[in-house]
């Protein structure tokens, strides 16, 4: 009979690793998954729902992913301020051009768990619109391809 093992808390920290991603020419989509099954540590063997054993990412170049179809134009995303008239609507050329890092933290965060523990999660998220900082070299991070890549 095959046992199944269930990860502590400790154990899961020191099991930890970085990865980094290039987004450029990657649909938005397809990386939120990839990034967001990393976030959870699905892809690992000893995945425990109950313990954050997750991985910490880095995204770079989202200036430069993808959105499919004609979302660019006809979708738009939507942020209240909760004071009266403070809704804000932006399309999605504007989310991509301008505001690429917050909508894939978004999506990120969309596809997390509802609970405390997808607020622990998103904090190992590090994305940015170009190149990362020198300081995350010191991490060793391990590269991988981003899902979803549009040649």
């Amino acid at each position: 009979m095959q046992k199944t093992t269930m990860l502590k808390k400790e154990q899961a920290y020191k099991r930890r690793k970085w990865f980094i991603i290039n987004a450029s020419n990657a649909v938005v989509g397809k990386l939120a998954v990839q990034v967001a099954n990393i976030l959870r540590g699905k892809n690992k063997i000893d995945f425990t729902p109950n313990v954050d054993c997750g991985d910490y990412i880095i995204v770079f170049n989202t200036d430069k992913m993808i959105l499919t179809g004609k979302k660019s134009k006809n979708e738009n995303w939507y942020s209240h301020s909760q004071y009266i008239g403070g809704l804000r609507k932006r399309s999605g050329e504007v989310m991509i051009s301008k505001y690429s890092d917050e909508l894939l933290n978004l999506s990120v965060r969309g596809m997390l768990p509802k609970n405390r523990l997808s607020k622990r999660l998103i904090t190992k998220l590090h994305i940015f619109k170009k190149e990362p900082p020198e300081k995350f070299n010191k991490f060793n991070p391990i590269k991988i391809n981003a899902e979803g890549v549009r040649i």
